[in-house]
């Protein structure tokens, strides 16, 4: 769906098409979701090989055709971000992302004052931070890692996540009316009670005033094995050959396995489809197993869970694996 500069949609404009989700997404559904039928500089590249799950892909369908609010909590690793991406991708709609991590404040989401040479002279000019930016565009905000938002940052979003939410800017004395085509999205590891496994510090507890606020909540977590065989076998086409199926099959158990053995609790360090993916390349570069499994994801283990982790390497894999 890529368009020259000349054809390139303006972020101002509204969908001008319907898209039919079966034919798109092979969903059974028979919804006609709005699009656009060219895209602009900020809409997502299309991933051929990426794999939708149906539940999650409605969701995100909502979010899109009904301006919906949508927060997508799950695992790392799972897709979730990309998910909302690859869907983007699909409808031509422009599509940003921004991660909540400590250092996003409020002036970075708001705006600030800046100084700037003009005609030889120092002004003081108002920089727009990205919220009032996408909420004037045909623009999916998406925010990254929800739950890690600092207190500030999330009071300035909870002003928006109303459909008809407005934001107040007190410095400027302006009220920005949400474009119609703006449309809100979050993902999070956690469901908005805090980390309760010590896997993903620094995650806070969510005001449940805001939580409500989101009009649908979804849940992605890991694929069938199946399923994520194909994605692998996709993203590294020599895996999909017949002599390494096998090894593909033994690397998805054992991804499965860590995955069982974290939450049961005998292991702190769990691994993602990603993980797997990037097991799969290292392979690609150092042509050994067991080397790149190593290298992959068996030093990010602490040691006293090393011995354990290569247990299920060997029961999957049919070989040793040194630490």
């Amino acid at each position: 769906m890529a368009t020259s500069e000349k054809s390139r949609a303006s972020e101002f404009d509204m969908p001008d098409i319907k898209l039919s989700v079966r034919d798109v997404f092979e969903i059974e559904c028979d919804w006609q979701v709005p699009a656009f039928s060219q895209a602009s500089e900020h809409v997502p590249e299309i991933d051929k090989a990426y794999r939708f799950d149906p539940d999650t892909t409605l969701a995100i369908l909502a979010g899109f055709a009904f301006n919906r609010r949508v927060l997508l909590q799950g695992y790392h690793g799972t897709g979730k971000s990309t998910h909302i991406e690859q869907v983007a991708a699909r409808l031509n709609w422009p599509c940003i992302r921004v991660n909540l991590d400590s250092h996003i404040s409020r002036i970075d989401l708001i705006g600030k004052d800046a100084i700037v040479l003009k005609d030889g002279k120092q002004i003081t000019e108002y920089h727009e931070g990205m919220l009032p930016w996408a909420l004037q565009r045909a623009c999916a905000l998406v925010f990254d890692e929800y739950d890690a938002g600092r207190p500030d940052v999330m009071f300035v979003i909870q002003r928006v996540l109303e459909v008809e939410g407005k934001l107040t800017l007190l410095d400027q004395n302006r009220v920005i009316q949400p474009h119609a085509g703006f449309r809100l999205f979050a993902t999070a590891n956690t469901i908005g009670l805090g980390d309760t496994t010590g896997l993903y510090h620094g995650t806070h507890a969510l005001n449940q005033g805001q939580l409500d606020r989101w009009n649908i909540v979804a849940t992605l977590n890991y694929l069938p094995a199946e399923e994520e065989e194909a994605i692998v076998a996709a993203k590294v086409p020599s895996f999909a050959v017949s002599d390494k199926k096998e090894a593909l099959r033994g690397m998805v158990a054992l991804a499965n396995l860590t995955r069982q053995s974290f939450m049961q609790g005998d292991i702190s360090t769990v691994m993602s489809p990603r993980t797997v993916i990037t097991w799969a390349e290292n392979t690609e570069i150092f042509g050994d197993l067991a080397a790149a499994f190593r290298l992959s994801f068996l030093n990010k283990c602490d040691e006293s869970e090393r011995a354990a982790v290569g247990e299920l390497y060997q029961r999957c894999m049919g070989a040793e694996v040194s630490a």
